[in-house]
């Protein structure tokens, strides 16, 4: 391929890859989705308390893992199309030199869960993605978090991941139960469970007639409110009819059910698991 026909290509594929961006941002638009927007690193560190990063050494990484950068996530869109027109000198730089199969550096990159954030090579994984490439190498730093990150992760998801870290660092319920990983949807989901954890304690104290620690709270709430629940609803089956829903969430409907029940009409609160039964009853109906 000639000097002059490179750089015809070069402008071409620069164009096709603005023209594609500027058709997710209007889809975006219709749709009032935020499915295009690429992901911050620093608000993702503020809102989840990530620690790090320690150096992991270069690795193999597949492109579609990378969805956020340090810096740059408004000059590129959730697919790394490039947003702006600026960008196209250094763009055009990088799909030369992938035509003329000249190796570039590996890109650097902070690993968050299951996710990649650019700290530098925002170009280079432009240009990897439009061009179909799966798998990129680069530098990897990893960032210590205490709630998996999944590709599939929006920027609205934020505040939710956000307020499960507060409750995971006000309860160390994943150090007293390992492998425990309570999912919601609703908004104020955790901070609701909370207020169900400082009722339980007082509760305990009062039946127990001594003090309670927290960490002895949060065990006994898990054990004897939470998962009774969360096993009806397991064995039940009940969230093939809430798609969008997690046990975490049904946990929640079922306990404000009760107390609803408890308020306006004065029925006794149940046991855990008979309230769980009872509420499911009612919704396969």
């Amino acid at each position: 391929m000639s000097d002059q026909h490179l750089s015809s290509q070069v402008r071409a594929d620069f164009s096709r890859a603005r023209f594609k961006s500027f058709i997710n941002q209007i889809f975006s638009f219709i749709s009032g989705k935020k499915a295009t927007t690429l992901l911050s690193y620093d608000e993702v560190k503020e809102k989840l308390h990530i620690g790090g990063p320690i150096y992991r050494g270069v690795k193999t990484i597949h492109v579609d893992q990378i969805v956020g950068s340090l810096n740059r996530y408004h000059e590129f869109d959730r697919a790394f199309l490039p947003k702006e027109d600026q960008l196209a000198s250094r763009w055009q730089k990088v799909d030369r030199a992938f035509y003329q199969d000249i190796n570039l550096p590996p890109v650097v990159l902070y690993k968050v869960g299951d996710v990649y954030f650019v700290v530098d090579g925002h170009h280079r994984v432009s240009v990897a993605r439009e061009k179909g490439q799966i798998f990129i190498e680069a530098e990897v730093r990893e960032c210590a978090t205490r709630v998996n990150i999944t590709p599939n992760i929006q920027p609205e998801d934020l505040e939710i991941l956000g307020s499960k870290v507060n409750f995971l660092e006000r309860t160390s319920l994943d150090n007293i139960r390992l492998g425990v990983n309570i999912k919601v949807t609703i908004p104020d989901g955790f901070e609701r469970m909370l207020e169900h954890i400082a009722v339980h304690l007082y509760f305990m104290g009062l039946d127990l007639k001594r003090d309670i620690t927290e960490d002895e709270a949060v065990a006994h709430w898990y054990d004897t409110v939470y998962m009774p629940i969360v096993d009806v609803i397991r064995k039940s089956d009940v969230l093939k009819n809430f798609p969008d829903k997690t046990e975490g969430d049904l946990y929640l409907w079922i306990l404000d059910h009760q107390h609803y029940l408890a308020e306006a009409y004065g029925h006794p609160l149940l046991p855990p698991q008979e309230a769980a039964k009872k509420f499911i009853k009612k919704k396969k109906k």
